[in-house]
């Protein structure tokens, strides 16, 4: 009997420890819940008074000096009231635009970015739609040094080099017994090499030399004049048929090929008019547009396929299409002159000297005027060669000079316009050509100098550098 009791009596004792339990549980639970909600209001009420911040940033470094149109792209907290070009300050100052949706903004840098730089994007008065405060958000870039390909050519064989700046790094990452021209684009070298049976092959590979493989050709011929777009992973050339003086091949015709798919067939461009031949042509910088002459000397302005052609009267020599500003050097018959390729319009070319017509001219990005190669004589004996900076009011300034015993060949424009690629052949009348299809003197030096100050930075052996658009000529 006395059992029985106990075992209720502890039975109700352990029933109001229980509910004791859960009171104070359900007590502490709402402290905290309370506390939390507290702590979510505080906090939301913290964020809406500091404004948008940013979260998340977006770039990539390697892909914003080799090629216009990188973007930096920054994610805040909220969503975004339209940024306008004026509320983003980029130092050092170079070209960009302005994009807002939702959460993110983002500034499309229109050059490539200089290399081993250092840039502050700053962003003023960030606001949430609706409005509410503003916040500026500040973001550092540092961009990586720049790596180039050149191509260097011997009696042991060919080889396309990836090299930095200080020419002490360079590493080998295509050899071919018989190298005509490279180009590289954003992932891929396209190599136009000469078989043991004399015939010309292009062999597309990764940026490291691997993974080799054949692009389809139009058939049994020479390739001259390789190039390659800055988008899209498109190269064009120009095919004469080995049967052109018998069969009548193929002469000169202008090729584009995607190296995305080596098995596809080359495209012909059609071009407007009878002559189907092109003696030089370009593709416009930052798109896959054709610039061509043609052997009657048309210049026109097409799409890739030759569609839409644009008559731009006649000519005899395209020199060259600056980055970033659609404006082309072009030689008429009656001298040089800038031809705008948007609106057709011509402007007059000042000259490094009056009385000295340039080897070549060069139009910078950004309406920075041009590069132009002179040659100086005493009589026909050539004594000196510069490469100037001609500023849009005429002012010349000197950034490379060699001896007249020495011969400027090429010059090429870095992508960022920082630099200058000037190769020569030195002691050119001691310096035996070789053997190629575009014979080259054997002895051949790259000389890598800044723009803004003609310094020196690299001299390097070999020729080619993989920013030139076009082959030696």
């Amino acid at each position: 009997m006395s059992t029985d009791v106990t075992r209720r009596g502890t039975r109700r004792g352990g029933d109001r420890r229980g509910a004791r339990r859960r009171r104070v549980f359900a007590t502490a639970f709402a402290v905290v819940a309370g506390i939390l909600l507290l702590a979510g209001l505080g906090g939301a009420a913290i964020a809406s008074l500091q404004g948008p911040r940013v979260t998340d940033v977006q770039f990539d470094p390697e892909a914003a000096i080799a090629a216009s149109g990188s973007r930096l792209i920054l994610t805040t907290t909220r969503a975004l009231q339209e940024v306008a070009p004026e509320q983003v300050t980029v130092s050092p100052a170079t070209p960009f635009t302005v994009d807002t949706s939702g959460r993110s903004v983002g500034v499309r840098f229109t050059l490539p970015l200089y290399d081993d730089t250092e840039y502050t994007v700053r962003v003023d008065g960030l606001q949430a739609v609706g409005g509410g405060p503003v916040a500026d958000a500040v973001e550092t870039l540092q961009t990586p040094p720049l790596e180039l390909f050149i191509l260097r050519r011997s009696a042991d064989g060919d080889t396309v080099f990836r090299t930095d700046l200080t020419g002490e790094n360079a590493v080998p990452v295509y050899e071919h017994p018989h190298i005509e021209d490279f180009r590289a684009t954003s992932s891929r070298l396209v190599i136009s090499v000469l078989d043991d049976d004399e015939q010309t092959s292009l062999v597309v590979t990764d940026l490291d030399g691997a993974a080799a493989t054949q692009l389809r050709l139009p058939g049994d011929g020479r390739v001259t004049n390789l190039q390659s777009a800055d988008r899209g992973d498109l190269i064009g050339y120009t095919y004469t048929a080995d049967d052109v003086g018998i069969g009548g091949g193929a002469e000169s015709v202008l090729y584009t090929a995607s190296l995305r798919d080596p098995e596809a067939e080359p495209v012909a461009v059609a071009i407007a008019g009878d002559e189907q031949r092109v003696a030089d042509w370009r593709f416009v910088p930052d798109t896959d547009a054709l610039l061509v002459l043609t052997f009657d000397s048309r210049l026109l302005l097409s799409a890739s396929t030759g569609a839409g052609a644009v008559e731009l009267g006649t000519a005899i020599a395209i020199d060259g299409i600056a980055r970033g500003t659609p404006v082309a050097a072009i030689e008429r018959v009656d001298g040089l002159v800038l031809v705008n390729l948007v609106d057709a319009a011509e402007s007059p070319l000042p000259l490094a000297a009056a009385d000295v017509r340039p080897n070549l001219v060069l139009p910078l990005p950004e309406d920075a005027g041009t590069l132009q190669t002179v040659t100086r004589f005493d009589g026909l004996t050539p004594v000196a060669t510069s490469v100037e900076v001609v500023a849009p009011d005429g002012t010349a300034r000197a950034v490379f000079e060699t001896g007249g015993a020495d011969a400027v060949l090429q010059t090429c424009v870095s992508p960022s316009g920082r630099y200058a690629a000037v190769l020569v052949a030195p002691n050119v009348v001691s310096n035996p050509y070789d053997m190629y299809d575009v014979p080259l003197p054997q002895t051949l030096e790259t000389h890598i100098v800044t723009l803004a100050d003609g310094e020196l930075v690299v001299p390097l052996t070999g020729f080619d550098v993989s920013w030139c658009q076009v082959p030696p000529q």
